[in-house]
């Protein structure tokens, strides 16, 4: 097949990576992918060091004149490439491919919908997912409750694709576990309780700092924390300031920037998503599930989905998320049931499995037009 990937992302996150991570996959298995990005960006960076053809378009901008000149770029792209499949993982854009699809440019058009935020659920936006679109593509279960109920999408023409992990990669390395304790300062007997992501309000350090903090007032001693992440939003002198403001200065330590994130996992304990919002697709998720620890969640985005129901707690909870941590402390019993069910969900949630069935999204409407 011949597929356009739309990713204009201003940032690598997480619908950057869905997409990016998707693109891979179908060139790796021979399709002819075609990447168009936003000239300078992060994304863009990151397309073209895995290898991936991209081409930049200006889709984000307001003006007319730039608009325009996306538009006849666009064209030219589609008389050259007459691609199959076009995806669009962000809506700045999505109407031009729309109104290009109505002027019969011949292609089967598909809007992935990576972002937590709803779409406006008015009649124009409504027509262009259920009408225009060819299919729409959710990566959690709420949002597709919302394409269905308030978008008005057909139910045939909605699919649920989670995004996938590499399993190999992230698989559990008891060999780095010791290494990454041993230089932390992590000992034998000790609880290592971690959150994965970068430094930004939205992660919930700040509660995960008061869970643990509740944690050792109730005198579990052997806890200590590990935040796997760097400055972004937020810097480490802030997320320090958290720990010294809630005396957990001798049993936190902060990773900064690493290249063997999968050991860094690997050497917790207990992995903990404490989102505030978001979390559309949870990439951090998918790898704490991949390297096998036991995983506490908050009940945003895409968590429920992934998550044991006994784990979720409210976003902003620190009592409920420490509860839940001293559980899985306290209970061998819970730690192994927890990664029963977190084994049964990543079997669904692998890379050939995220590959397969995007290709069988693109397949049906291919075979069906």
């Amino acid at each position: 097949m011949k597929i356009f990937q739309v990713i204009n992302v201003r940032w690598y996150n997480a619908t950057a990576w869905y997409a990016i991570t998707l693109s891979r996959l179908l060139a790796d298995a021979g399709h002819e992918v075609t990447v168009l990005t936003q000239a300078g960006t992060p994304s863009e960076e990151a397309a073209r060091g895995f290898g991936l053809n991209t081409v930049a378009v200006d889709l984000n901008t307001n003006n007319p004149v730039r608009l325009a000149i996306a538009a006849r770029h666009i064209i030219q792209l589609l008389k050259a490439h007459r691609p199959d499949i076009v995806n669009c993982h962000r809506g700045e854009g999505f109407f031009l491919w729309g109104l290009l699809k109505l002027l019969r440019f011949d292609y089967r058009l598909v809007r992935t919908r990576g972002d937590q935020r709803p779409p406006r659920s008015d009649a124009f936006n409504r027509m262009l997912h259920a009408e225009v679109a060819d299919a729409v593509v959710v990566t959690n279960r709420r949002m597709a409750d919302y394409f269905l109920r308030k978008m008005r999408t057909p139910a045939h023409g909605l699919w649920l694709i989670h995004g996938g992990v590499d399993t190999a990669r992230f698989a559990f390395d008891a060999k780095g576990r010791d290494r990454v304790r041993a230089e932390f300062g992590f000992g034998p007997g000790d609880v290592v309780v971690g959150l994965v992501g970068r430094f930004d309000r939205v992660k919930g350090h700040k509660e995960t700092i008061e869970a643990v903090a509740r944690l050792r007032d109730r005198g579990m001693d052997t806890v200590r924390l590990f935040l796997i992440g760097f400055d972004t939003a937020m810097t480490s002198s802030q997320i320090q300031a958290s720990i010294d403001e809630h005396g957990l200065g001798d049993i936190t330590r902060i990773s900064g920037r690493r290249d063997d994130v999968p050991a860094c996992i690997s050497a917790l304990d207990i992995g903990v998503v404490a989102s505030l919002w978001s979390e559309a697709i949870a990439r951090s998720a998918l790898e704490i599930m991949a390297a096998e620890r036991p995983m506490v969640s908050t009940s945003v985005g895409v968590m429920p989905d992934l998550t044991a129901p006994a784990m979720l707690v409210k976003p902003g909870d620190s009592t409920g998320l420490a509860d839940a941590l001293a559980g899985l402390i306290n209970d061998p019993a819970l730690r192994r049931q927890v990664l029963e069910a977190q084994r049964r969900t990543l079997s669904q949630l692998t890379l050939e499995e995220f590959l397969k069935r995007s290709l069988n999204l693109y397949t049906s409407l291919i075979d069906g037009g």
